[in-house]
């Protein structure tokens, strides 16, 4: 029989796997195979979800976040938000290099994009959007908040953290451990099409008051906007952005909670 507890904790993870697939939602398989439970059980927690408000169900049947999240989100904004202090870096970010610019949080095991801002540069990568999730190890920011924890922590995560399964062969342990050394020696972590081929991306961590890793800021681009004597040029350029920030997010509005 299952515990409140037990309830609760599966509503949360079917909540995050709709989440993922925000905007265009998801379907109850998917949502079964994210969270890694039957799919009978995966729609009885989607239909007592959608009767509270917490999801919502499109004319195609897919799944997507309901209004009442949007409600509870905005009364706790105040003791959460962090993208009115973050908005302006990256929208400078963006302004100065003509890339897509982001910043993403730690949430659990798992960084959220909070901000997107494109540059005047055309072409533009998607990979990235407000909401989209990926484990640690997985996209510049990703890599880059792993790379900046406890090397214990590091480890622990790894061992039981299959990354192949959903991103391929170029996120095995082995492969990311060798991006962790190449993210520490550079400052910044660099994501070359690993995801989406020709699709490339730099990402680096901010801090907060204790030096713990938190947050990150990425660019993304075409592969050949991102060629060696460029990087030397952004690398830099996304440093300082990162210190500036973790300066100001030192004391602005944060909760230990939002990364537990």
């Amino acid at each position: 029989m299952n515990t409140p507890a037990d309830v609760v904790g599966r509503a949360g993870a079917v909540l995050r796997a709709v989440s993922v697939s925000e905007p265009t939602g998801t379907t109850t398989s998917e949502v079964a195979r994210r969270t890694g439970l039957a799919r009978p059980t995966a729609h009885r927690l989607l239909c007592s979800l959608q009767t509270e408000g917490f999801l919502d169900r499109d004319g195609a049947g897919r799944w997507l976040l309901g209004p009442e999240l949007y409600l509870l989100g905005t009364t706790a904004a105040h003791r959460y938000d962090v993208t009115a202090l973050a908005q302006p870096v990256v929208r400078r970010l963006a302004l100065e290099t003509g890339e897509s610019a982001f910043f993403s949080a730690l949430r659990g095991e798992e960084t959220v994009c909070l901000l997107r801002e494109d540059g005047s540069f055309p072409i533009r990568s998607h990979v990235l959007y407000e909401g989209i999730r990926f484990p640690l190890g997985v996209a510049t920011a990703g890599l880059v908040i792993l790379a900046y924890l406890p090397a214990a922590d590091v480890d622990d995560f790894l061992a039981r953290t299959d990354l192949t399964v959903e991103y391929g062969d170029a996120h095995a342990p082995g492969a990311v451990r060798d991006r962790i050394r190449q993210t520490r020696a550079d400052g910044y972590a660099l994501n070359p099409g690993l995801i989406v081929e020709g699709s490339w991306g730099m990402g680096a961590a901010v801090f907060d008051a204790a030096e713990r890793p938190r947050w990150a800021l990425s660019l993304t681009g075409i592969e050949q906007r991102f060629g060696p004597e460029r990087r030397q040029e952004l690398g830099p350029t996304l440093l300082r952005a990162a210190y500036q920030l973790t300066r100001a997010l030192r004391s602005g509005p944060t909760d230990d909670r939002m990364v537990r």
